[in-house]
């Protein structure tokens, strides 16, 4: 008889087990943060943090032409400050700018706010009319500021033609009297700025529950103290913002003066942006456009804090 010997199959080996570094699981997860982070950082401070570091430089020195190009303009103190604000012309568009950033606010919010609340009701084609009123927003404010030049022409406007068919004058010169020219340009930009108005306080109010407005019609309120004690409360945090962005998106405005009027006429609708643009570019003063460009940003920093608070306090 014989006897095999049977081979005992060799344990089969565990595999091995790495605890991961802690340490190095953090590393890495700041890398990956920085990594996305850092695209945006850099094409902020190239693009944002750069221009604006050197217009508050720009304002401190001597800029001609030459100088400009060449990069070495010696620094004059506070002279370009000094000669702006003492500027009857800087005064004088800075008021404009007010007159022109509160009058366009206060038409934009008011109609926007009537058809943002005519179409939360519901009715047949009422998407397609909210679609209608979104076009003047989409388009360019250059184009506009053309179309409505030609409109309000003085001698072959279409708004004269059709106010002298009804026998109400047809001669008034929207554009070219200094009376009339700052009114004009507000109505232009009420009439562009209505659609972004209307769509931020129309998304505000489909946030509002239904059941409020049934409770306060269930308790005999009208729809005026509806409005006054549910819509106004409730849509606070997006008045805010609305106001907010339109003036920082107002007090800046160029191109649309630039086409209608250019600033006149007699300096009637010269704002801090226009004034801006022609010491810059057409006076080639960059120095006290730097100047008037830094009041400008300094306004706009403000609003900024106010519109960052605003935000917060809605996302709490």
């Amino acid at each position: 008889m014989t006897t095999s010997s049977i081979t005992a199959p060799a344990a089969a080996r565990e595999p091995r087990t790495t605890v991961p570094d802690p340490a190095r699981q953090r590393r890495r997860r700041t890398l990956a943060r920085w990594g996305f982070v850092a695209p945006a950082v850099v094409f902020m401070l190239l693009f944002f943090g750069y221009p604006l570091v050197r217009n508050v430089v720009m304002s401190f020195q001597h800029y001609t032409p030459k100088t400009f190009f060449t990069g070495h303009a010696p620094f004059n103190g506070t002279d370009n400050w000094s000669h702006v604000f003492r500027d009857a012309l800087f005064g004088k568009a800075l008021w404009h700018t007010l007159v022109f950033t509160a009058g366009s606010l206060l038409g934009q919010f008011c109609i926007g706010l009537a058809l943002a609340v005519f179409f939360n009701r519901r009715f047949p084609l009422g998407g397609v009319l909210r679609s209608l009123i979104l076009l003047p927003w989409l388009v360019p404010m250059v184009v506009s500021g053309v179309v409505w030049r030609r409109i309000l022409d003085q001698d072959t406007g279409v708004l004269n033609s059709f106010l002298g068919t009804l026998g109400l004058g047809g001669h008034t010169p929207w554009l070219t009297s200094p009376g009339v020219a700052l009114l004009s340009v507000i109505l232009v930009n009420i009439w562009i700025g209505i659609p972004f108005n209307m769509v931020i306080l129309y998304g505000g109010l489909q946030e509002i529950p239904r059941e409020l407005y049934e409770a306060a019609s269930l308790d005999g309120a009208s729809a005026w103290r509806s409005f006054r004690s549910i819509t106004l409360p409730m849509l606070r945090p997006v008045i805010t913002v609305v106001l907010v962005l339109g003036f920082m998106s107002t007090v800046k405005i160029l191109d649309l003066i630039l086409a209608l009027t250019d600033g006149g006429p007699a300096d009637a609708t010269q704002t801090l942006g226009t004034l801006t643009y022609q010491n810059s570019f057409v006076q080639l003063d960059f120095g006290a456009g730097a100047v008037v460009g830094n009041v400008l940003i300094l306004i706009s920093a403000v609003f900024a804090v106010f519109y960052l608070r605003a935000n917060r306090t809605e996302g709490k």
